[in-house]
Formats: structure tokens, C-alpha cells, sequence
């Protein structure tokens, strides 16, 4: 089962891909069929024949950015393109500037980069960009003049929302929750904390956040986060996770711990990852898009970006392959889709 979607970005989604890590090697760019020399420009600078993408997300062996990577293969090789994915082993704020120097002095035709930080990595994009390489953030942006486009995997209030009203749900609307976050610097965890303390404050008076606390998108260290949380806050309702390593390294503590059953935990998470904690009660219904689908739209988006299709005006519509037309928005931003809640009844249909 794959997503079928069509028509504007904020379609509702359906999902289910399989996950599979996935990379090679970099090569020079691929001509298209529209082109009789290796030297035709697009409209804005760069080689509109180079569709050589490469991924970069925050860090390697993280299963989700192993699933949109899946993705961004998928969408390369179907417009005839080279891919690659390089990456840090983990996830610090300038740990992907070295990375994006290589590409840089490697001629790639596009950057597909998860930002660390919304600044750190600014110089060396924008060192890229001069060399007529196309830089397309997904999943984490960057200050907006680092980058031709962002590629948002759902609204940020909605992700937001979901999870605040999730968590409301299962503590009864009432009681203390802490937030385990990713990295302390991570433009798009820290935008959705603030929107769901925001919201629960507005909608949800009785709810009080306690404390967030960041596990660096580091499975060990989120597992200790969340001893900590736990001995610090004996009085602790539920914990939210707005990221994939997070929410399974919480879960896998809770499951062997005094508190399965006792504190509600949910976030962001891929079924694969969640499932026995889902069939085992340990969490009740959890967040996510499809990473696979963003990957793949991310890297249409940066062939649409080399072809000089899109410069990244807001009113700019491309196709993205199996995923049908997208429009950009405001401030150079793609939206895929809306926020899908997995639980008992329906996370057996999914496998990614």
C-alpha cells in the first residue's frame, strides 16, 4: 500500500510503505531528454541537466530519515537522476557543514538537508546556493534565506495540535505531562513545543508542563531522560515525544517499568518502531505523516528546482510523481499533508 494523493497539499493522508535503508554512491549529473548539452542553465543559475540529489539528514541510522531517504531514492530514480545520503552520526548543530562543503565542491545538482539548527548551517548553504546548487530543507528548516524551498511535512499548528489533544485525551484533560524533545537546537521541535503549550494552556487550563527535557535524537539518552523525568515528577500524568527516537526510547523504559499503564505517552513515532508498545498497552495512539511520501516529495522538489519548473515564488506549482501537483506557499514553503494518528484498531495496517 502506498499513498495516493492528489490535488492541493492539505489532502488527508493515507500511508503504509515498507522502511529500507537505502544510499549510493554520488555520480555527475544525469542529462535529461530535453537537453543537448550538459551545459544548458535553468533560470535562475545552475546545470538544469544535473539532477545528481543528495540527502542529508540530521543523522544517519535514524530509522525515520532511513525511511524518507527510501523515499527520495524512489523519486530520483523515477525522473533519472543520481542519488545519494551522507550525514553525521549524530546530531549537533554543525555537524552537517562539512557534508554540505562536499556536495558543494562535488557540483551536486540539489541539497535535500533536515536542519540541526536554523542558523549554523546557513554559510555553508548559501556557499552552495552561489555555486548554482538547489537546497531544498525538508522536515527541519532553516532561516528562510538559507534555502530555496521548504519542504513542511504537515502545518506545524496541526502537528502541534494532534499531540496536545492526544495527550489531553488520555490524562483526561487533567495533571502534570513533561515533553522529551529532540535536539535543544532543532528548529522544528522547538516550533511545535511552543505551539502546544500555547494550545494547552488555551484549551487545556489543567494540564501543566513540567519540564522538557532533549535526548538529542539519541536513543540511550532519551531512555535516561525518561528515568530522570520520572524520578523527578513522581506526580507525572504522561510524557510527549515529538520524535521518532524519543517516543520508542520512552516507550521501550516504560514497557519494563512500574509506570506501564500508569503514564500516558505519546508523539511522534513510525508503526514499525511502535507497534508492541501499541498491542502491549504500554501507548495508547501516537502522530506521524508519511516519511517516505516527504522524502519523495523532496526530492521532486528539487528536480522541479534544477529544471528551473519552480524558483520557489509563492504561487509556483510542479508535479511530484505519484503524489500529483503541489503548490508553493508563503515563504517558500511545500506542504505535504496532514497528521495521521495510529492506534490498536489501525496500526497493523501499516509497515514503515
Amino acid at each position: 500500500m502506498t499513498f495516493a494523493r492528489k490535488g492541493a497539499a492539505a489532502a488527508a493522508l493515507t500511508m503504509g510503505v515498507a522502511l529500507a535503508l537505502s544510499g549510493c554512491a554520488l555520480d555527475s549529473g544525469n542529462s535529461d531528454s530535453g537537453s543537448s548539452s550538459g551545459s544548458d542553465s535553468s533560470s535562475d543559475g545552475g546545470d538544469s541537466s544535473n539532477l545528481t540529489v543528495t540527502f542529508l539528514p540530521k543523522n544517519l541510522g535514524n530509522p525515520y530519515f532511513d525511511t524518507s531517504s527510501k523515499g527520495g531514492e524512489r523519486a530520483v530514480e523515477e525522473f533519472g537522476g543520481t542519488f545519494a545520503e551522507v550525514g553525521p552520526a549524530e546530531a549537533t548543530p554543525d555537524a552537517q557543514v562539512s557534508y554540505i562543503n562536499t556536495a558543494t565542491q562535488q557540483g551536486v545538482g540539489a541539497l535535500v538537508v533536515s536542519a540541526n539548527d536554523p542558523q549554523a548551517i546557513c554559510d555553508a548553504l548559501n556557499e552552495a546556493r552561489d555555486a548554482g546548487v538547489k537546497v531544498v530543507t525538508f522536515d527541519s528548516d532553516t532561516n528562510p534565506e538559507c534555502r530555496d524551498i521548504f519542504v513542511n511535512q504537515a502545518d506545524a499548528e496541526g502537528i502541534a495540535k494532534v499531540q496536545a489533544d492526544l495527550i489531553a485525551e488520555q490524562i483526561d484533560g487533567d495533571g502534570e505531562i513533561a515533553i522529551l524533545s529532540a535536539a535543544a537546537n532543532a528548529t522544528n521541535q522547538n516550533t511545535w513545543i511552543e505551539m502546544m503549550e500555547e494550545y494547552l494552556g488555551s484549551e487545556y487550563p489543567d494540564i501543566e508542563v513540567v519540564e522538557t527535557v532533549y535526548g538529542d535524537d539519541d536513543d540511550q539518552t532519551s531512555f535516561d531522560k525518561t528515568a530522570a523525568l520520572l524520578q523527578s515528577h513522581p506526580d507525572l500524568e504522561g510524557i510527549v515525544s515529538p520524535t521518532t527516537v524519543g517516543i520508542a526510547a520512552a516507550a521501550r523504559y516504560l514497557q519494563t517499568s512500574d509506570f506501564q499503564g500508569e503514564v500516558a505517552l505519546t508523539g511522534l513515532g513510525t508503526p514499525n518502531q511502535m507497534r508492541e508498545y501499541v498491542e502491549d498497552g504500554t501507548v495508547e495512539a501516537f502522530a506521524l505523516w508519511n516519511p517516505e511520501d516527504l522524502g519523495y516529495l523532496s526530492a521532486y522538489t528539487a528536480q522541479a528546482l534544477i529544471a528551473g519548473d519552480i524558483t520557489g515564488e509563492e504561487g509556483d506549482t510542479f508535479e511530484a510523481g505519484d503524489l500529483g501537483e503541489y503548490t508553493v506557499g508563503a515563504d517558500g514553503v511545500v506542504l505535504l499533508g496532514d497528521p495521521f494518528v495510529f492506534d490498536e484498531e489501525n496500526i497493523g495496517d501499516f509497515d514503515f
